[in-house]
């Protein structure tokens, strides 16, 4: 008999009801993977997407692990893993299981977590950071001296965009509501504008880049924001062009991939202080349920955590 462990697992898709905290075999490290034992796991909007069912279009086969970013202790190394040891922590983004006592996780996907961040802050940095860095660097090209707008500053995600932004130089115009205005100024941001008491793009215009975090019609009205030749880069919309094309700008969707290299990036910034992740709530594992269902009604200030003991 293999081991045991606590899971959140999905049989079905659905609601929160079909969300399962049930016992499952522990797994085992294959070649050129690691065993973590799980110390937390961010909760990130893919969770509830694919709970909903988007796993289906993501090539997901039922029943589905949950959790797509983890902090943990390596407990077990499999073959051909080399630079990391028993014990270390680490942390990076799993295909599905981090929600979880333990997972695997590809050595290349991970790096050491950032020295002096406990693990619950350092659970807000591997999906939502890989996923703002790449967009705004990868994709968008930011560089310093630019004008940027996020159109959702206090998420996960927008949080840890602002900061990324201004450590690269970027002038940050940021979109968000007014009870949140202090918490985004915080982060740096160089301009705030409360998108519940007026349109945001009738004040914001001439920007260089526009990170969308948002979709819908959100996305479609930040083309008026752009600068003739502009850029927007968007993680949930689906653009096909002619938006970009009445408005003379380029517009591309970023797919975020899990990435040491970008990890390791992100590590330098929070150790040389630039970047402070910032947790709004913490729940422990068996909680999943609320932890989704926060993170679902988008009203999350910075980064939902589970946090995971024996």
């Amino acid at each position: 008999m293999g081991m045991k462990m606590q899971a959140v697992v999905i049989a079905e898709y659905g609601s929160n009801d079909v969300v399962e905290f049930t016992e499952v075999d522990r797994p085992e490290p294959q070649a050129g993977e690691v065993l973590v034992k799980v110390l937390a796991a961010g909760v990130n909007p893919v969770d509830w997407k694919i709970r909903n069912g988007a796993g289906q279009r993501m090539g997901m086969t039922l029943p589905i692990h949950l959790g797509g970013e983890l902090v943990g202790a390596i407990e077990k190394i499999g073959s051909g893993v080399d630079g990391f040891s028993e014990g270390e922590t680490v942390f990076g983004m799993v295909h599905t299981g981090a929600f979880a006592h333990y997972a695997v996780v590809k050595a290349g996907n991970m790096v050491r977590a950032p020295a002096g961040l406990d693990p619950v802050e350092a659970a807000a940095l591997p999906l939502a950071g890989t996923t703002a860095w790449q967009a705004l660097f990868d994709v968008a090209d930011l560089k310093a001296g630019q004008r940027l707008l996020i159109t959702n500053s206090s998420g996960g995600v927008g949080s840890l965009a602002v900061q990324f932004a201004k450590a690269r130089g970027a002038h940050v115009t940021a979109v968000g509501s007014a009870r949140n205005e202090d918490f985004i100024r915080s982060l740096g941001a160089d301009i705030f504008v409360d998108y519940t008491s007026q349109p945001f793009e009738a004040v914001i215009s001439d920007m260089d880049v526009v990170f969308d975090t948002m979709g819908g019609e959100t996305f479609g009205r930040a083309f008026k924001t752009l600068r003739k030749g502009g850029f927007m880069v968007t993680v949930v919309a689906f653009p096909d062009g002619s938006e970009a094309e009445r408005f003379g700008v380029s517009v591309k969707r970023s797919f975020t991939v899990p990435s040491a290299q970008t990890l390791t990036s992100i590590v330098e910034l929070v150790e040389a202080g630039k970047v402070t992740p910032h947790v709004h709530k913490v729940l422990p594992l068996a909680e999943v349920r609320q932890a989704l269902a926060l993170s679902e009604s988008g009203r999350a200030r910075g980064k939902i955590v589970l946090s995971v003991s024996d």
